[in-house]
């Protein structure tokens, strides 16, 4: 059953990328909408079923929880716009290079260097992104900045789960994602209405894809993939999450008509290859601890 619910989890994460692409709306826009409607879910659940789970947050947790928010507003912000710049074949498997940037961050973070495991996967990883790249430079300077910004959304999401992680081993699942959504959607709205995005008068359709985009991959996939980690390994978890960009992929080609270039092929294989070694590294060094 753990099994079949992590599947629920993967198909409606991988769902993320369509619905924002069908939202057609400015990118702070959707990252501003999708975090304040799924932190809204997010929050009723809470007072409802957690309520009492917030008792474990302390006041030196908060800054810990700020910070963990900011980066994971960076990570949508620059994910979301990088929708608007390139294919989502390229945008999703850069994205999800973020294990990479996990290992790294921990190696460094700590007093082990970078181990060879971690060093394999960097440079696996950079070769699947340079192939990529190539292919991304005959579509126009365009793309190559949507790749930048889907890279820098993988960083951003790193740094959110390397603070986040800090605090995470001792605050319940409910009231830690109802304090670090609120955060990253006010920080969101901010940078959306300061930018001048707007937030009213968008068509009907746009505003449906986007409350979708906050209950399916947000409110729904993302629970059901946080819940998982109580029940099975966080590198099974992990490994399944990898099916993302592929699913994606596929459900991009039948519903925006997107056919990626043929270097999506050779560039995600060694992109996925390099997470898993990532990930690899990152379990056998916690196996050695």
């Amino acid at each position: 059953m753990v099994f079949l619910w992590v599947g629920v989890g993967v198909v409606s994460v991988s769902l993320a990328s369509i619905f924002i692409r069908l939202a057609d709306a400015p990118p702070l826009t959707v990252a501003a909408y999708r975090m304040c409607i799924a932190t809204v879910i997010v929050g009723v659940t809470a007072a409802i079923a957690g309520r009492k789970d917030f008792a474990a947050v302390r006041r030196s947790d908060l800054p810990l929880l700020a910070g963990s928010g900011f980066f994971l507003a960076a990570h949508f912000a620059l994910w979301i716009t990088s929708l608007s710049h390139t294919s989502v074949a390229s945008s999703v498997l850069l994205v999800t290079t973020t294990p990479v940037f996990v290992a790294i961050g921990a190696h460094f973070a700590s007093p082990d260097k970078v181990g060879r495991l971690t060093a394999l996967a960097v440079a696996v990883s950079i070769a699947g992104g340079f192939i990529i790249a190539a292919g991304d430079w005959a579509e126009g300077e365009r793309h190559l900045l949507g790749d930048a910004l889907a890279l820098g959304g993988a960083v951003a999401v790193a740094g959110y789960l390397l603070v986040g992680r800090r605090v995470r081993r001792r605050i319940p699942t409910l009231p830690y994602i109802t304090i670090v959504y609120a955060v990253t959607a006010v920080v969101l709205l901010a940078a959306a209405v300061g930018s001048g995005a707007p937030m009213f008068g968008l068509p009907a359709e746009s505003y449906f894809w986007m409350a979708m985009a906050a209950l399916l991959p947000q409110a729904v996939g993302h629970s059901l993939l946080n819940w998982a980690l109580g029940y099975m390994p966080a590198v099974n978890v992990t490994l399944a999450v990898r099916a993302e960009p592929v699913l994606a992929t596929l459900m991009a080609i039948p519903v925006l008509g997107e056919i990626p270039p043929w270097t999506v092929l050779p560039g995600g294989a060694l992109l996925l290859l390099g997470v898993y070694i990532a990930v690899r590294s990152g379990e056998t060094r916690r196996a050695n601890v």
